[in-house]
């Protein structure tokens, strides 16, 4: 039997909830470079679309999507929610050590760079940058937020990692797509 999924051939989109569009559309746009695709109006259903389709109340309505393009990397599907019934009250952003906790990471060429930018942007910095040891010596890596809360990453190894050196097969490299 085959493992995985027939003809998968990578991540389309990443797809998450903010509370106000257009400071999303500006973070994403202005301070990560983001490029605006397409956008999708308002959805609801007055059976139980929503609850089969998305896991939410059935009488949640979406605002808004927005699609954007961001880099070499994945696409971005950005939702605006208006909440209902057993979805109110809105909850905090996950933890990464909580269940659904994530992160989004963005590689960057010049760590020092983007992180100037970031700070121009007075963006919030987790702390200062890391760099990696063992497997994944050579990356250099910071954590920030946007101004909903929801943690990014910066991630540079303009000289690869460490286990790279003796790997048959090596991670996808976002400055380096078709390898």
């Amino acid at each position: 039997m085959a493992h995985g999924i027939p003809g998968m051939r990578g991540t389309d989109h990443i797809g998450f909830t903010v509370p106000d569009l257009d400071e999303a559309e500006r973070f994403l746009v202005e301070v990560l470079g983001a490029e605006p695709i397409y956008t999708l109006g308002a959805k609801q259903s007055d059976d139980d679309w929503m609850a089969t389709h998305i896991g939410v109340d059935p009488r949640t309505v979406i605002r808004e999507i927005r699609f954007y393009r961001l880099g070499n990397g994945s696409n971005l599907e950005v939702f605006q929610y208006e909440p209902a019934g057993t979805d109110i009250p809105q909850r905090a952003q996950p933890r990464n050590s909580d269940l659904g906790g994530h992160h989004l990471a963005i590689y960057v060429d010049d760590m020092d760079a983007a992180i100037a930018h970031l700070r121009a942007h007075r963006v919030e910095l987790m702390g200062e940058p890391t760099a990696s040891k063992g497997a994944a010596e050579g990356q250099r890596w910071l954590y920030f937020r946007s101004p909903w809360g929801m943690q990014f990453e910066l991630v540079s190894y303009p000289t690869g990692k460490a286990y790279e050196h003796h790997a048959e097969r090596k991670l996808w490299h976002p400055s380096r797509p078709s390898e």
